[in-house]
C-alpha cells in the first residue's frame, strides 16, 4: 500500500522535473537562436562590390546634393541639369556656336535691360529694380583650391613613381588609358567627350543602384577571368624582363 501511494507523488514529481529541464533547455536554445548573427546578413555581409566598395554608392559619389542629382533622388533638377547640359552641348557642337560671343551676348543683352529698367522706373516715378551683389566666398574658393591642389599632387606623384620604374602594372594601366583617351579624342571633340561622360553620370549609377545584385556576381566573374589572364601576361612576359638586374645597376 506504501508503495502504491508514493507512485503517484513521485511520477508528478519527474512530470515538473521533466517540464523545468524543458523549459531550461528551450530559454538556452533561444539564447543561443538570439546570439547567432543573421545569415541573410552575413549573406550580404560577404557578397562582392564592385570596385571593392563597402559602402552604398550614395556614399561613393560623395554624397549630399550632387549625388542627388546623379541618382535622380529629384528627376525634376535631375532632367533640369541633363537637359541644360544637353542645350549647351547642342549649341556649341551643333550649331557651332562659340562660348565667347555666347557670353558676350548674354552679357550685352543684360545690361541693357537692367539699363532701360532702371531709366524707366526714374520716368514713371518708381523704385529702382534691386541689383544683387554677386561675390564668390573666400572659403569655397579656398577649398576648391585646395582639392584640386591635392589631386594634382597625387597624380603628380603617381607619374613619378611610374616614370621610376617602380610599378610596372600602373605603367601598363596608365599607358593603356592615355592610348584608349587618345583614339576617343580624334573621333570626337573635347566637348562631345565632357557631354558623354555627363551622360553616363546621370544614367550608369542609377541603373547600378537598381540592379547592382544582377551585376556584381558578373563584375566578379569578370573582374576573376582579367586576374587570371594577367597572371598569364606575367608568367609569360612581365616576368622574362630583367627588371630586377636594371635595379641592381642603379644601386
Amino acid at each position: 500500500m506504501a508503495e502504491q501511494s508514493e507512485s503517484p507523488t513521485e511520477s508528478v514529481m519527474e512530470k515538473i522535473i521533466e517540464k523545468v529541464h524543458h523549459h531550461e533547455s528551450s530559454s538556452s536554445d533561444s539564447e543561443l537562436d538570439s546570439d547567432k548573427p543573421d545569415p541573410l546578413e552575413s549573406v550580404k555581409a560577404k557578397i562582392w562590390r564592385l570596385f571593392g566598395r563597402e559602402k552604398p554608392v550614395h556614399h561613393v559619389l560623395g554624397g549630399g546634393k550632387p549625388a542627388d542629382v546623379f541618382l535622380w533622388r529629384n528627376k525634376k533638377v535631375s532632367a533640369g541639369v541633363l537637359g541644360f547640359v544637353t542645350a549647351m552641348w547642342v549649341l556649341f557642337e551643333l550649331i557651332e556656336y562659340h562660348l565667347l560671343t555666347l557670353v558676350c551676348h548674354i552679357l550685352i543683352l543684360a545690361a541693357a535691360l537692367l539699363f532701360l529698367w532702371s531709366n524707366a522706373c526714374t520716368l514713371i516715378n518708381k523704385s529702382p529694380p534691386r541689383i544683387p551683389e554677386v561675390h564668390l566666398p573666400e572659403k569655397l574658393v579656398l577649398q576648391v583650391a585646395s582639392a584640386l591642389c591635392v589631386e594634382i599632387n597625387s597624380a603628380f606623384a603617381g607619374l613619378r613613381s611610374v616614370a621610376a620604374g617602380k610599378d610596372f602594372k600602373k605603367f601598363l594601366m596608365i599607358i593603356a588609358g592615355l592610348w584608349v583617351l587618345s583614339i576617343v579624342g580624334s573621333s570626337c571633340h573635347f566637348l562631345t567627350l565632357f557631354y558623354i561622360c555627363f551622360v553616363l553620370l546621370h544614367t550608369v549609377p542609377v541603373l547600378y543602384e537598381k540592379y547592382e545584385d544582377k551585376v556584381d556576381p558578373l563584375a566578379e566573374k569578370a573582374m576573376v577571368e582579367i586576374k587570371k589572364q594577367y597572371a598569364v601576361f606575367d608568367a609569360k612576359v612581365l616576368s622574362k624582363i630583367p627588371v630586377a638586374s636594371l635595379k641592381a645597376k642603379r644601386v
